[in-house]
């Protein structure tokens, strides 16, 4: 086993879930376990304190004159749950058949790995590394915002790398330049004081999870259609070149539907696939809670129902704005004689890239070098919050290079990552070093 493949494996045993409170220590300590080993490799680290999680910081300074990268990740991860739904342990990491099974080794820790393997073999070049990996992008990035902001001329650079998205298949190298943003609510309805017996006042108690279950469901049409009113106004038309790009990639709509395991694939009408994950907003509820939902029966009317829906945009749409109409639509069409909360937590911008800036044709360069073939160019339907800033507050080319997969089971059970991706992403990421230091920063 490598020296690259052990420090990985230690780093990913770390439970740190940035969403879970009694996990607080647990992501200061892969905060520290990440400091340590960048500081044994040349680079001086810091722990940058936040009211949330800490910021790893990290710079190796060769010379005043060189060019400057600046790196971006996350070491922050997804709850495991269900936990019953792993085939080994989610926080002890296992390989078998090439691939390392654990929560996180795709998403972000095997992707950030790379990174810092990469440059434990790149010390001698003439390059200025900056190395900026957060703990709460799982959580939207808040504090990590608000230290860019603040330190504009501490994070100067000539480009910045994100390592946190995926090929479109295996062994296809790949190069992200659009990414969708994010708007997320949580909306609680409550009818009654306390749940109810449903024998003794049923007929005559306002049901909370019924209430909701209607709010739900008219945030979307049988159709697919989002209906909170404005919410298609503002969207960047895909451009012609796009579309004709993405009917050439190797995509077969039924594998896919296979790979999810459905039935069946829904979304808006008149869109391809690709169109619809990549280039369309869209609208999912994300969870619902109410009432007795353990094991065997108890006759309640629940008083109470919770359930949450994110919305996924896209060019031009605001975050903010979006966020606005969906509550104000929420409260509009729920059911009088319910009190409703609505909560809306932090969003995130969509982005587009400049796909021919400099930097992305030295990405495409070195993953031709590693992979031995020509980069595609994707946009993708997730959301990396802290991309936007990295655009707009430091004025960056960002260069977005994953290695992750379409398989790797984000956010769920037998979250895994490709070994070859692994070491293949590793010698992409040292070529990139050497053109970006050969080149002046493009």
């Amino acid at each position: 086993m490598s020296p690259h493949l052990e420090g990985l494996l230690e780093f990913l045993k770390i439970p740190s879930v940035s969403t879970d409170p009694a996990r607080r220590e647990d992501v200061e300590r892969a905060a520290r376990f990440l400091a340590e080993r960048l500081e044994a490799i040349g680079f001086s680290a810091e722990l940058v304190p936040t009211p949330g999680h800490p910021i790893v910081y990290a710079e190796r300074r060769r010379d005043p004159s060189a060019p400057t990268l600046l790196v971006y990740g996350h070491y922050d991860v997804q709850p495991p749950d269900p936990l019953e739904l792993w085939d080994s342990p989610p926080f002890e990491p296992t390989i078998k058949d090439g691939k390392v099974y654990a929560r996180g080794a795709s998403d972000d820790k095997g992707q950030v790995w790379i990174h810092v393997a990469a440059a434990s073999e790149t010390q001698d070049l003439p390059l200025n590394l900056k190395f900026v990996i957060e703990g709460e992008e799982e959580v939207g990035s808040k504090n990590l915002f608000a230290f860019v902001r603040e330190n504009r001329a501490r994070l100067s650079a000539d480009a910045a790398l994100v390592s946190d998205t995926a090929m479109f298949a295996r062994g296809l190298p790949t190069l992200v330049y659009g990414l969708r943003g994010l708007a997320y609510l949580e909306v609680e309805l409550e009818g009654a004081k306390t749940d109810l017996h449903s024998g003794v006042h049923g007929g005559a108690a306002p049901n909370a999870a019924v209430a909701a279950a209607r709010v739900a469901a008219q945030l979307k049409s049988p159709e697919g259609w989002v209906r909170i009113p404005g919410f298609y106004d503002k969207i960047r038309p895909l451009e012609a070149w796009e579309r004709e790009e993405w009917a050439r990639l190797p995509f077969d709509e039924e594998e896919y539907r296979a790979l999810l395991g459905a039935e069946r694939l829904e979304g808006e009408p008149g869109y391809g696939v690709l169109e619809r994950r990549w280039a369309r907003p869209t609208l999912d509820v994300n969870g619902f809670a109410a009432g007795w939902t353990g094991p065997g029966p108890k006759t309640v009317i629940p008083a109470r129902a919770v359930f949450k829906f994110s919305m996924r945009l896209v060019p031009d749409q605001d975050p903010d704005e979006i966020a606005a109409l969906a509550e104000a639509y929420v409260r509009r069409v729920a059911p009088e004689g319910y009190r409703v909360r609505v909560r809306v937590f932090e969003g995130a911008k969509p982005v587009l890239v400049d796909r021919s800036a400099p930097a992305m044709r030295l990405a495409a360069r070195a993953l031709r070098e590693a992979f031995g073939r020509e980069a595609v160019f994707v946009r993708e339907g997730g959301t990396i919050p802290v991309v936007s800033a990295l655009a707009e507050e430091l004025g960056l080319p960002v260069v977005l290079m994953g290695f992750g997969l379409p398989d790797d089971n984000l956010h769920a059970p037998n979250e895994k990552f490709e070994l070859e991706n692994f070491e293949k992403g590793i010698e992409a990421v040292k070529a990139y070093y050497r053109f970006f230091a050969e080149e002046g920063g493009a």
